[in-house]
């Protein structure tokens, strides 16, 4: 079977069944190696006319594709299918996704390269704040004008204009991005979600390098959402008891919504509130008291009492960090970035009254903290440009900020993935008072190079 090309994407198109023992017979060795001789920058698997599937036929053809992946760089992965098969493969593989879902061919060929002076308007949504992101920056890079929905029900109804749009993207994946650990949330809360009978296996499925990075990056609030845990033993309790007192060393605060205790020992929620957690009955009772979410989470002070240095793995990367900064500001800003200086000391800013900062963090082959404090205005240009309208409201902006920085991370671990160098990212943490950003980065020692976007001053600080 030979793949058809359209532009710069070599599409397969099998028939029929696809399991472990008819899959080789669709696709060969020497199909790959024609592959390979093309110049395509996209290699798909079309599932339009497969009738049935399973992970084993799947395998078949991701294996062979990611080989001409690490040969050629490109990206891989399926198109064409229904809601349903989207929710079929992600759970067929899990945390072990690593290539891309895209729902019709139209919209995969919107994320290969092509030719920006025809800019598409697409609509776009999807519930993983990470993916968005990386979604956003592929369509920016490739010219397009992407409307980025925040919620699923800003969504549903931009999506009741179809006419607007040359596409509308859901059921959707980049597989070299998405982070489906947490959910930021208004106010710099990370939200865990855990359900069911908890028990030892807590600690093997709590990732808790994520959760010791985002205390690192400066989230001081964590809230589990528990309204489907059923019960939990003492293993659990112990877990929880440990965490708080970690959270304490960085004055964070932990609080369970909707926990009930039918099925559990009264007992051990005063052991749990006499370890610091806070127990609320609804999401709401935290979420929409301002006052409350910056009694609980506003505060950054107490930092690490391990302080991190720098090492030379870490200023090994830090032009690929610089690139993605800048490239990323550049194009979503219409702004070229020079550089004013560039040295190793603590964190420096002046005129903070004016800046904004965001902050996010690093893990893997190598770790640390990414730095970002931006002009006013410079924040307020890359939110117009991700919600498609000028705002003054300094809470849109903050989430913004946060979009605009979590798509600087993922274009930063892309490109240490084409180094082989593997790392995950937290989400960004987001400061409107750059006051709070000192307390927290306070001692930390990196590498700040000091940029000027047009007349605009831009601080990028890479630290551990």
């Amino acid at each position: 079977m030979r793949a058809t090309v359209k532009g710069r994407v070599a599409i397969f198109n099998p028939q029929g069944f696809l399991d472990g023992n008819n899959a080789p017979s669709f696709l060969s060795i020497d199909d790959i190696k024609a592959t390979e001789a093309l110049n395509v920058d996209m290699l798909l698997v079309s599932l339009k006319k497969v009738i049935f599937f399973n992970k084993n036929g799947l395998d078949v053809f991701i294996k062979l594709m990611l080989a001409i992946r690490n040969q050629k760089h490109i990206a891989i992965g399926l198109c064409d299918y229904d809601s349903a098969k989207f929710k079929t493969i992600k759970a067929f593989y899990g945390n072990n996704l690593n290539f891309s879902l895209f729902r019709t061919e139209k919209i995969a060929e919107l994320f290969a390269p092509t030719n920006k002076s025809d800019p598409k308007t697409v609509l776009l949504y999807n519930d993983d704040p990470s993916q968005r992101s990386a979604m956003a920056i592929e369509l920016f890079d490739y010219g397009h004008n992407p409307v980025i929905a925040q919620s699923k029900k800003e969504f549903d109804e931009k999506k009741q204009n179809p006419d607007l749009y040359y596409a509308i993207i859901e059921d959707t994946y980049l597989g070299l991005f998405g982070q489906k650990i947490a959910t930021r949330v208004t106010g710099n809360a990370i939200i865990y979600t855990i359900a069911n009978f908890l028990d030892a296996e807590i600690g093997n499925t709590f990732n808790i390098a994520y959760h010791n990075n985002s205390l690192n990056v400066g989230f001081r609030l964590f809230i589990f959402d528990a309204y489907k845990v059923v019960s939990m033993n003492v293993h659990a309790l112990n877990f929880f008891t440990k965490l708080a007192s970690s959270a304490a060393e960085y004055n964070a605060s932990i609080c369970f919504v909707g926990l009930t205790f039918e099925k559990t020992p009264q007992s051990f929620k005063n052991d749990l509130e006499d370890a610091g957690i806070i127990f609320f009955d609804n999401m709401d009772d935290i979420l929409k008291n301002k006052e409350l979410l910056q009694e609980l989470g506003g505060s950054s002070a107490a930092a690490s009492k391990q302080m991190r240095t720098l090492n030379k793995a870490l200023v090994n990367e830090l032009p690929h960090f610089i690139d993605a900064t800048v490239s990323t500001i550049a194009m979503m800003t219409n702004a070229q970035a020079t550089k004013e200086s560039m040295n190793v000391q603590t964190l420096d800013i002046q005129n903070s009254s004016n800046q904004y900062a965001s902050s996010i963090g690093f893990y893997g082959d190598v770790d640390g903290m990414i730095i970002l404090v931006f002009p006013k205005e410079i924040a307020k240009k890359a939110c117009e440009l991700l919600i498609g309208e000028t705002t003054e409201d300094e809470e849109a902006i903050l989430d913004s900020l946060a979009e605009f920085v979590n798509i600087i991370g993922g274009r930063a671990k892309a490109l240490l993935g084409e180094k082989k160098q593997h790392v995950d990212i937290t989400l960004p943490r987001t400061y409107g008072d750059v006051a709070s950003l000192m307390e927290m980065a306070q001692n930390k020692k990196g590498v700040q190079v000091n940029l000027s976007f047009e007349g605009s001053n831009f601080i990028f600080f890479l630290t551990r």
